[in-house]
Parts: structure tokens; C-alpha cells; sequence
């Protein structure tokens, strides 16, 4: 298989985007300061910095809160559906711009997770009954998370997190490992399309365009980020583990 140079695979990425609904953010207009989020060029829930990130993804909670269960369903689904269409693309460029894995063994990891990774359906309330009443034990979502990704399998982790994230009623911003930017950047827009096309608020998923170390420091700092998820090498969850969020890491 020919290696892809950065520019086809900047190429290949800008083409997909266009097909998925254009501009990031689920919007054609620029952001600028002090008139809301800044909005990327790059792909839809794309931002040019923390802060718009997050505030696009809070603001996203906002209205998610209200949709209902049903719509939280046909969401999940329609990602299971649409990461499927694309699994073959997202896994060829996710070797080509990390040189790491195989093509094949992308695609089988790639279907595992949109396939197995539970959803709603393992949400369902439950009550209990006894000589004292009647107790229902419901879910709740936690709010925004702050999601840090590898370069190792960065389309799995995408969706793997988001499908549990979104399927608990949460948003969530990452920053991607810079050596996967490209890949997983498309693997946002593709979900962030596939909610959108089922009745879901934009920017349930969003990510820092240009990922750096600096600006996963700011995510895990940023006072809006409630829980961190982290995946990654012992340094990263380190730092995670001291950020004063509850965090998760792997």
C-alpha cells in the first residue's frame, strides 16, 4: 500500500468534511471574540482553542439535556451506523498519518467498538419495591468531560468514548494526540454528522483543531470540564491524575 504524503491525507480529510455538511460547528460563520465560540475550518465540532471548544460543548449539554430518550437512541444508532460506512476509510488513514498498526487490524477494532461498546440500553431505570415503598434508581448525566486521546488507536477511543459519553446524556471536548490530529478530527465530524442527522444538538462532540501538550494542560484545567477521561501513556494520566478532577484513565 502507497503512503499517503501530508497533503493527500489533508486532501482526502477537507473532502470527507465537505461531504459530511461543511463547516465546523455545525455553522458557516466565523466565531470571533466576544461573539460566541471560534469556530475551525477543518471539520464539524472542530474549534481553534480550548475555550471555544468547551464553550460549544456546554452550550450542547445545554440543549441535550432536553432532547428526549427516544432521540438519545436513534443518535446512538445513527453513530453505530455512519462510523460504519467510513470504518474502512478512517482505519487506512489512521495507519497512514500514525504509521503505526495494520490496516486490517484497524477495520476489526474499529467495528468492535462501534458494534460492542454499550449504549442506552444499559441505562434503563430500575425500581425497587419492598415493605417501606417503592425506590426508582435513575442515571444522570455528569455533565461535559474532557477526553484525551492516543495516537495509537485514535478512531477507536473517539468513538468507544463518545458512544458512552453521549448514550449517559453527556458532552464531551478531546484533545487529540497531535501525530493522530487528522484521522480522528474526521472521525469527530462523521459522529457530530451522524447526530445532527438524527435529531441530536450540534457540538455534543467537539476537539481542539490543532492539539498540542499546552492545550491539554488547559482542558484538563478548564474550570467547565467536570470529569477527565484519559488515554494514554503514563506521563499524560500522571498529570490527569493531579489535575483535581475526578478523572478516569487507561
Amino acid at each position: 500500500m502507497a503512503e499517503l504524503g501530508s497533503g493527500e491525507l489533508q486532501a482526502i480529510v477537507e473532502k470527507v468534511v465537505q461531504r459530511l455538511g461543511g463547516a465546523a460547528g455545525g455553522s458557516s460563520n466565523t466565531g470571533s471574540a466576544g461573539s460566541g465560540p471560534e469556530i475551525c475550518s477543518s471539520g464539524r465540532g472542530l474549534f481553534a482553542d480550548i475555550d471555544s471548544a468547551v464553550a460549544a460543548a456546554r452550550q450542547a449539554f445545554e440543549v441535550y439535556s432536553t432532547v428526549p430518550l427516544e432521540t438519545r437512541k436513534r443518535m446512538i444508532a445513527n453513530v453505530r451506523r455512519r462510523t460504519t460506512e467510513y470504518v474502512d476509510l478512517m482505519s487506512r488513514l489512521a495507519v497512514e498519518e500514525t504509521g503505526l498498526g495494520r490496516v486490517s487490524d484497524k477495520v476489526v477494532k474499529n467495528l468492535l467498538v462501534i458494534n460492542k461498546t454499550p449504549g442506552p440500553e444499559i441505562l434503563e431505570p430500575k425500581l425497587f419495591t419492598g415493605d417501606d415503598g417503592i425506590t426508582m434508581t435513575e442515571h444522570a448525566p455528569y455533565g461535559t468531560f474532557g477526553v484525551i486521546t492516543p495516537c495509537t488507536n485514535p478512531t477507536e477511543t473517539v468513538i468507544n468514548n463518545g458512544i458512552g459519553m453521549l448514550s449517559a446524556g453527556n458532552t464531551a471536548v478531546f484533545n487529540f494526540h497531535p501525530s493522530a490530529k487528522g484521522v480522528s478530527g474526521l472521525c469527530i465530524s462523521i459522529v457530530n454528522d451522524a447526530i445532527v442527522e438524527a435529531g441530536g444538538p450540534e457540538n455534543t462532540l467537539t476537539a481542539v483543531a490543532e492539539p498540542t501538550i499546552a492545550s491539554a494542560q488547559a482542558l484538563m484545567k478548564h474550570p467547565q470540564i467536570r470529569l477527565l477521561c484519559v488515554t494514554g501513556g503514563p506521563a499524560v494520566v500522571k498529570v490527569a491524575m493531579g489535575s483535581g478532577k475526578k478523572a478516569i484513565a487507561a
